[in-house]
């Protein structure tokens, strides 16, 4: 149903996003409002900042979408609160065979969801299960790749479900993808996309839900607590954030590309294979001859690199990342955890990124590199 991986944006294309988002600001905020840090509290007659509105607003109109609301608990806080309003306890909803992240599978268990499961990377097989399916109240999709193997393309999809069940809401998890591809599932057809502001340079914790506006209204009303808005302040630095992201993660993209070049071409010693992912967010899994991939990773770190995640492309993450594979590439392939090294360059080049992995593996073999 299309290509294994995704296709990322160029950094010209970045740029053109860059400025679509800017000037969505520039139609929502006057000069001296964008200027303003942001209010705090529960305005009467808004029960929510004004700022935060506004950005809202802003979001909303970026995406081409009825609405946008920004809400707690980062990504999973954005998909568990969709789909609280969509749902009740013991409804049915359609999910792909590949391992569920695991923040949503908690999400599903906590609501007392039913998973009817269908493999995305069979058309046929998707096609049969909306036909005899009928009970299922929301069609929920990862956008991300779940799995090596995993070959659907969301369009498709999406257009798909349409065809059979227009009149079923369709969840895309836009973690990792957003600001990234050209289109996220919302531009795609798709009824609502959720995903972490975190993950795109932004504060910790906030979560974005864009889509329809009715069940956005109601996601709002229920969110009503002082406690539980995101306040004038932090929308703001969020939207700040968001600016940035497309181009300095269409870099980080281009050198992805870079690094698993010249891993291929033999540039680090005792790679058995390299190859793109988007395992989360886009970076390179590293297969090694030797199973000593763990002692690698721990023996990077006192050469720069970061060998664990913030929040997976978060501000705070700079220095090259080599850790693990993601939990759910390891559970269907748990070889990896001794051969396989996840690897993302964030704001550095392929070269350092190979250089410390060079000096990491001279550490852990000796003399036989």
């Amino acid at each position: 149903m299309g290509p294994a991986n995704l296709n990322t944006m160029t950094v010209n294309e970045a740029k053109e996003m860059q400025f679509r988002l800017t000037e969505a600001i520039a139609s929502t905020f006057r000069g001296n409002e964008f200027l303003n840090l942001g209010d705090l509290g529960v305005v009467p007659g808004k029960g929510r900042p004004l700022q935060t509105e506004k950005v809202e607003e802003v979001l909303a109109r970026f995406f081409g979408v009825e609405a946008c609301a920004l809400v707690r608990g980062a990504g999973t806080g954005a998909i568990r609160t969709i789909l609280a309003v969509l749902t009740e306890p013991g409804d049915p909803l359609m999910v792909h065979t590949s391992p569920m992240y695991q923040t949503t599978k908690e999400t599903v268990r906590l609501m007392g969801l039913i998973p009817k499961v269908v493999d995305y990377n069979n058309s046929e097989a998707l096609r049969n299960a909306l036909k005899e399916q009928r009970d299922c109240k929301v069609f929920y999709v990862q956008h991300s790749r779940q799995h090596p193997e995993d070959t659907y393309d969301l369009d498709s999809v999406i257009q798909l479900v349409r065809s059979y069940r227009p009149d079923l809401p369709i969840v895309v998890d836009d973690n990792y993808t957003a600001l990234k591809v050209p289109k996220i599932g919302v531009e795609l057809g798709a009824s609502f996309s959720c995903f972490s502001g975190f993950k795109l340079l932004g504060p910790p914790g906030i979560g974005i839900v864009v889509g329809k506006k009715e069940p956005i209204d109601t996601l709002k009303k229920r969110n009503y607590s002082g406690g539980g808005q995101v306040q004038g302040f932090e929308a703001m630095e969020l939207l700040r954030s968001l600016v940035m992201a497309p181009v300095a993660i269409a870099v980080q993209t281009e050198q992805v590309d870079f690094l698993c070049r010249g891993l291929n071409n033999g540039e680090v010693p005792l790679v058995a294979k390299a190859y793109i992912t988007f395992s989360q967010s886009k970076n390179v899994i590293l297969e090694l001859e030797e199973p000593i991939a763990p002692q690698v990773i721990a023996a990077s770190e006192k050469y720069g690199a970061a060998i664990y995640p913030v929040g997976a492309e978060s501000r705070y993450e700079v220095l090259p990342m080599i850790y693990r594979p993601s939990g759910t590439f390891l559970e269907s392939r748990p070889q990896l955890a001794q051969t396989g090294i996840r690897l993302n360059p964030m704001r550095a080049g392929a070269e350092l990124t190979m250089e410390i992995l060079r000096k990491a593996i001279a550490d852990v073999t000796g003399e036989r590199v």
